[in-house]
């Protein structure tokens, strides 16, 4: 795995035994005076204690630290929670210099269990001992829970004649199905940037990469996609929409549809990658209505991992998805280029063999044309498996 360097951005990494041992899981990341930051948050009614305290800390004040754990989500501990939070926030700006408010805490991994404060605490000398610009790698891997791989991009954009960086990081494999962002995902670009731009680009970006993913359908407590621009390169902010932009915003892009794609693969215990691309819908939240009917069926999902062609459970999840007025004679089905359905049933010309040596592939699409309009929607999803089950039976154990 590369190690970026975003110019301006210092990382650490430590391990405090929160919840596993012989590795990292606790990760420091210092900002420049100067940085910008921007984030976005999950909608869970039962947000974790540190997505309230983030949340608020955004508001007061510009970052200067962000602070994150693994093993412990910090999530359904009430009013000791947010304590707790609150309480290495103000243990690392007073070790690390500044106000509490300028820490942004965020915690992954069990849900219902107290923060270990001591062990974090303990850790933060080392943290601020060993930051430096190259530690991405070892971040990617201390952010990790049931993840089977660290998950690091970086991307490079031309801005006024010099190379600029965006890189990222980020970490999901279970309880995937985002209604804001993702998991954890922490990007950063050295260019400056004007704080509502990044905003915007943040947004823009997680839309069509994270925001449309599924692997289990569960939306988790503690969600939560950061964005940073520190400035390091040099070049005036980038204020408004124009060229340069353009030039972020597509590095964004590509960055966050990397990594969601690469989270999708590492679902616990899952074999197959699966996009699920709706055509001709009146609207994109109809498209988007029908494709997360598919994504999210275990019906749909196990027969994926089985690579059983059974096309009827893509077929009753099309029916169910609530689209008002559904002409069934118009809709049509594939598998990768394999017609499976049309005019309301299975397709004269389709052979179970066909649809088999399709979802034999690690790698395929299920294409759904709806014949009502010309908006489209695509959510990459994948199978379930033997071992999804295992994995989350066996996850407090």
């Amino acid at each position: 795995m590369t190690a970026p360097r975003v110019a301006g951005l210092r990382l650490a990494t430590a391990a405090a035994g929160i919840r596993y041992r012989d590795r990292d899981d606790l990760l420091l990341m210092a900002l420049p005076v100067g940085a910008t930051t921007a984030a976005v948050f999950t909608r869970n009614a039962f947000c974790a204690a540190p997505v309230l305290v983030a949340r608020a800390h955004l508001q007061a004040i510009a970052p200067r630290w962000l602070l994150v754990n693994s093993g412990n989500a910090n999530a359904g501990t009430g009013a000791r929670g947010r304590a707790d939070a609150e309480g290495i926030c103000a243990a690392l700006a007073a070790a690390g210099g500044g106000p509490p408010e300028s820490v942004l805490p965020f915690s992954t991994g069990v849900i219902g269990e107290y923060l270990p404060v001591e062990r974090v605490t303990a850790a933060l000398p080392g943290l601020l001992a060993g930051l430096a610009e190259d530690h991405w790698a070892a971040a990617a891997r201390a952010i990790m829970t049931t993840d089977t791989v660290p998950k690091l991009v970086t991307q490079t954009f031309m801005l006024d004649g010099q190379t600029a960086t965006v890189a990222g990081i980020a970490k999901g494999a279970g309880m995937i199905r985002p209604d804001m962002a993702t998991m954890l995902a922490f990007l950063a670009t050295d260019a400056a940037v004007a704080p509502d731009l990044l905003d915007a680009c943040l947004r823009g970006a997680v839309a069509d990469s994270f925001n449309a993913i599924s692997i289990d359908g569960d939306t988790s407590t503690n969600d939560a996609c950061v964005l940073i621009a520190t400035g390091g390169l040099g070049q005036p902010p980038i204020t408004a929409p124009g060229p340069a932009a353009t030039a972020l915003q597509a590095a964004l892009d590509a960055v966050c549809s990397a990594l969601a794609t690469a989270i999708v693969r590492d679902g616990e215990g899952a074999t197959k990658l699966v996009a699920i691309e709706i055509e001709e819908a009146r609207a994109g939240e109809e498209a988007r209505q029908v494709a997360d009917a598919i994504a999210h069926s275990p019906l749909v999902k196990t027969a994926l991992f089985a690579a059983d062609p059974n096309w009827g459970r893509i077929l009753a999840a099309v029916g169910r998805a609530g689209v008002a007025g559904l002409d069934i004679d118009g809709v049509r089905i594939w598998l990768d280029d394999c017609l499976i359905v049309s005019g309301g049933g299975r397709n004269p010309g389709y052979t179970e063999a066909q649809g088999q040596a399709v979802m034999a592939q690690d790698t395929f699409r299920i294409r759904v044309a709806l014949g009502r309009g010309t908006a489209t929607a695509r959510v990459l999803t994948c199978d379930l498996s033997y071992d999804y089950v295992r994995i989350n039976a066996e996850y407090r154990t």
